[in-house]
């Protein structure tokens, strides 16, 4: 493990973005949790080590800790957020609750003495806050290195022993000079050098593959979308026709998107695809539900009865699951907060978990390193850079019950605004856009009579990896022309919304 960095994990929901970002700094790096401690960080002997925010007070009954005697480990730590707060609260200092807790942006101000962790930093930058306790108190040996503009402490070290922390999180996108702030930490205070590359992922994880299926059937669902699509290009150019494709139709995909789909997976990727459509299935177990996590599960369960029931003898299930997914589903390595249920996490799938038949190439990947893998396996632009889309598909976008009425309404409000998207240059310059069936009616006129119709939600964020989003600020005349051009052509439609929400606090769906 030398020449690597070794991230303890406290549950923050940013843990996997700092192994993200050290990667693409071109460092491996692994995830540990928090409780292998001293010994365990000691038998690993990375060149360095990092201390993950997460969502607990040190002053909590049940926080996770570490032994104060971890700090006397002799290489380099950095400490992130509740990471800042935890050696403080160790090694002496003095943590209290916040005033306010602080979410989302603020202004960096980096101070005297002049911290190897901010060498060549701008000395005003945005970072992204993500907080309610703070260090009231500096632990002795430490000195006070940055603040925010308000004069509330943002970092802080003990040069001598090569001990630094921040309370932002640089690992996040819009923390404008973060990535200039790890490197720092790497290369300049641990000493690292280069050593990982996205194509050496690849090329590992088709030895890998080839060596675990060799002379087995491997089965894997495909949506389309990137993910699913690279993963099953992946497979393909492991092991050929052992492995098939089953692109199930669950009745809740966008506008003519089934037909499309199968044109791209046989045609231009020349994937072996079986076709199922299972429309009514779905939209039958959906019948008269609103909760969005019965939805899930019940899309969930539907879509394992008629993947089972169609591939049935096979040795390998393989899943495009990802870290947001897993993140946001339940803990990993650590103790992170549920936010939502992941869709594909049913009793057959973990049967098959517990018995080793299931591969996750992806797990520990980023949306956009799935596109990186996509661009080395030599994908099409066009179909590399479509927007993400939720497995439970537009289900998750009618905020009500599903029904086939809502859903074509939805359909063609989403294909005007994606469209309206493309013809003013806009659909490659945000991360992620579509069209949401709003759970209420609106009053209004058209026509010179009284109109009580449904209400559209337009959303579009900007994002690297879609941990953190920022709205999308489309022109004018966007959005404008997608929403005259909705309640035109659909006449159930009187009104149209724009959403303004970042991520967080919002989430980049709805449900």
């Amino acid at each position: 493990m030398k020449n690597s960095i070794v991230i303890l994990d406290f549950g923050s929901q940013y843990t996997q973005l700092i192994a993200r970002r050290i990667r693409e700094l071109g460092v491996y790096t692994e995830i540990y949790p928090y409780s292998i401690g001293l010994e365990g960080v000691k038998e690993l002997a990375p060149s360095g080590v990092i201390l993950s925010g997460g969502p607990s007070s040190v002053h909590d009954s049940d926080a996770p800790l570490l032994a104060p005697g971890f700090f006397d480990i002799g290489i380099p730590i950095l400490g992130i957020c509740y990471g800042m707060q935890l050696m403080s609260h160790l090694m002496g200092g003095k943590v209290e609750k916040a005033t306010n807790r602080e979410y989302g942006r603020a202004q960096l101000v980096v101070g005297e003495p002049v911290s190897q962790l901010f060498k060549d930093v701008e000395i005003r930058s945005v970072v992204w806050m993500s907080h309610g306790d703070s260090v009231v108190r500096l632990a002795p040996g430490f000195e006070q290195i940055a603040t925010t503009s308000d004069n509330d402490l943002a970092a802080i070290q003990n040069s001598k022993r090569s001990i630094y922390a921040v309370q932002f999180h640089p690992e996040v996108a819009h923390s404008e000079q973060g990535k200039k702030i790890l490197s720092n930490f790497i290369f300049g205070i641990c000493g690292m050098t280069k050593n990982w590359s996205m194509r050496d992922f690849v090329d590992k994880q088709i030895e890998d593959i080839r060596k675990v299926c060799a002379n087995k059937k491997v089965v894997l669902g495909v949506s389309g979308g990137v993910d699913s699509t690279t993963l099953a290009v992946l497979m393909n150019k492991a092991i050929g026709e052992q492995s098939e494709a089953v692109f199930v139709n669950n009745g809740l995909l966008r506008w003519n998107e089934a037909d499309e789909v199968q044109k791209s997976l046989r045609e231009r990727l020349n994937l072996n695809i079986r076709y199922i459509d299972a429309s009514e299935q779905f939209l039958g177990a959906l019948k008269g539900e609103k909760d969005p996590e019965k939805k899930r599960k019940a899309i969930g369960k539907v879509f394992i009865d008629v993947f089972w029931h169609a591939v049935k003898d096979f040795d390998y299930l393989v899943q495009g699951t990802l870290y947001p997914d897993v993140i946001e589903s339940a803990p990993v390595k650590g103790p992170s907060r549920t936010i939502k249920t992941h869709h594909n996490r049913v009793a057959e799938v973990e049967k098959l978990e517990k018995e080793g038949r299931i591969l996750e190439p992806f797990r520990f990947l980023f949306k956009d390193e799935v596109r990186e893998v996509a661009r080395i396996l030599g994908m099409p632009e066009d179909i590399l850079n479509r927007h993400p889309f939720p497995g439970p598909g537009l289900a998750v976008r009618v905020i009500d019950d599903v029904t086939p009425e809502k859903l074509d309404i939805l359909r063609r409000a989403d294909k005007i605004f994606i469209d309206a998207l493309h013809k003013y240059g806009w659909y490659d310059k945000v991360w992620q856009a579509f069209a949401v069936f709003m759970p209420i009616r609106s009053v209004g006129v058209m026509g010179d009579e009284r109109a009580y119709g449904n209400v559209i939600g337009l959303r579009a964020v900007t994002s690297v990896d879609g941990m953190t989003a920022n709205w999308g600020h489309l022109p004018y005349e966007l959005l404008d022309e997608a929403g005259n051009t909705i309640i035109r052509q659909i006449r159930e439609v009187n009104r149209v919304v724009y959403d303004i929400t970042s991520k967080p606090p919002a989430t980049i769906e709805w449900e």
